[in-house]
């Protein structure tokens, strides 16, 4: 039997280590689950007595507090969850953005913009030719979703009124032909969107990356530009 290595060990350590980070998320959030069954018994409560206004929005924000609190908990595990992709040949990825834009255009043309609605338009500029490679459509797509949806609100934090222009193409390189596929959003974030856990959106944007990196491509923040490659079939 051959001793394990230090790279065998690093792999069983690490993997170690995600096991136990999902088993920890897992019981953090049964531990949200139970304050917030509690904070909407106090609402309850608290709506059917004379109580200040004041009072019953503090209940409200706390509620949903915990509910932002646990959705992140639960993007954390899915990130530490083995991916399952079911990819097929042809997928076009222009047919994948022109879907995410068409859904978050429906989205934002529902939303009053009294409400804090994001900025928009989107707006798609793509090259005439087939960009098709083997993808798993669903999860790329909620990908590409998560990442559009990430640059409308950096957009908007920034006061930004105006459309969210994304732009494809097809690259070729020494590896290959790769789908390049850019979010023009205004101003540089202050740190690396695509590798950092600080906030829910970069929680969601970490796993879309994620996701990229699964399907053998890259997802990198350059400055004002977010770029995303992924392979094609030749």
């Amino acid at each position: 039997m051959k001793p394990l290595t230090t790279e065998s060990r690093d792999n069983h350590s690490l993997a170690a280590l995600g096991r136990a980070s999902v088993q920890i998320v897992h019981d953090l959030k049964n531990q949200l689950n139970g304050l917030k069954l509690y904070a909407t018994f106090l609402r309850k409560r608290m709506e059917k007595t004379e109580r200040p206004e004041d009072e019953l929005d503090t209940i409200k924000k706390l509620i949903a507090g915990l509910d932002r609190t646990a959705e992140d908990l639960s993007m954390i595990s899915e990130y530490g969850q083995p991916l399952q992709l079911r990819t097929q040949p042809g997928i076009d990825l222009q047919a994948i953005i022109a879907g995410v834009a068409n859904d978050l255009n429906k989205r934002l043309s529902a939303t009053p913009k009294a409400t804090g609605a994001l900025a928009g338009p989107i707006i798609v500029a793509a090259q005439s030719q087939p960009l098709t490679g083997e993808f798993d459509h669903t999860v790329l797509a909620d990908a590409l979703k998560s990442i559009s949806s990430g640059a409308l609100r950096m957009m908007n934090h920034k006061a930004r009124d105006g459309a969210l222009k994304i732009g494809l193409t097809g690259d070729s390189s020494a590896e290959g032909r790769s789908g390049l596929i850019e979010w023009q959003i205004g101003d540089p974030p202050p740190t690396d969107i695509f590798h950092s856990f600080a906030g829910t959106d970069a929680i969601r944007m970490s796993l879309a990356a994620r996701i990229i990196e699964a399907h053998g491509g890259s997802a990198e923040c350059d400055g004002a530009t977010l770029r995303v490659r992924l392979p094609l079939a030749k």
